[in-house]
């Protein structure tokens, strides 16, 4: 399947003001917006009941009126619904595997901030992140975190020698990572951050102030089921910017 923009919808407003925002995304990248309703309760789907007895009557309703007031805004732009009887976030993250797209979660004004790991490869994230820095026409932020080892931690605080070493070793590899990128996206104004703490922790205080926050999800876990790393979990819940959950390998 192609990718396509998928946004969770729930009715509340803040479901409705991210649906918006996705919309916006979905029409600059040109790329088909799924609007997704989960619920565990829904049943399967009846046969030419009326609306009176059809119990996903409700479900039924609110993705068709967010699709409506869509598709008046962008009438360029294709919009599909889908209801789904899972969790809601298992259904986003199940969503997201099996079509390779972007999960987005309401819009301020500011630069992109993307969260890097810097283990494997980051151009799906790059790209992603330099594209809308470029498009938007605002600077990019990228940003790394790496806790303490407990060996640079030593009676009378923290060994500087330990943490500078780690920190030069990150700077080098984030230095080479964005490289091709600052050469393929020039106009891009970007700048990097090393952070010696909880990578959850500096990607929320990086993205204060942000337009959006880009972070990972890789596409293959060993898990059961699909989930969100810690990172991911700490942007979508604590993060005041939009968050764009981007699949990479």
């Amino acid at each position: 399947m192609d990718p396509v923009v998928t946004v969770g919808l729930d009715g509340s407003p803040e479901s409705l003001a991210a649906a918006r925002w996705a919309a916006d995304e979905a029409e600059r990248r040109k790329l088909t917006l799924r609007l997704l309703h989960a619920w565990p309760l829904l049943v399967p789907e009846p046969t030419r009941l009326p609306c009176e007895v059809d119990q996903n009557y409700w479900a039924k309703r609110l993705v068709h009126d967010a699709r409506a007031k869509l598709q008046a805004r962008h009438p360029g732009l294709t919009v599909v619904g889908s209801l789904i009887a899972d969790d809601a976030e298992h259904a986003l993250l199940r969503a997201a595997t099996e079509t390779g797209e972007d999960v987005p979660t309401p819009t301020s004004h500011g630069g992109v901030v993307v969260a890097l790991k810097l283990h494997g490869s980051c151009d799906d994230l790059l790209a992603f992140a330099f594209g809308t820095a470029a498009a938007r026409n605002v600077d990019l932020r990228t940003v790394h975190g790496r806790s303490v080892p407990i060996h640079a931690q030593v009676p009378w605080g923290i060994d500087h020698d330990i943490t500078e070493e780690i920190r030069q070793d990150a700077q080098k590899r984030l230095s080479q990572a964005l490289r091709p990128w600052r050469e393929k996206f020039p106009h891009v104004d970007v700048a990097d951050t090393i952070a010696l703490d909880s990578p959850a922790k500096a990607v929320v205080r990086a993205a204060e102030g942000a337009g959006m926050l880009v972070v990972g999800r890789r596409r293959h876990h060993a898990a059961l089921a699909p989930r969100l790393g810690p990172v991911a979990q700490a942007a979508i819940h604590h993060a005041r910017c939009p968050v764009a959950v981007v699949p990479h390998d």
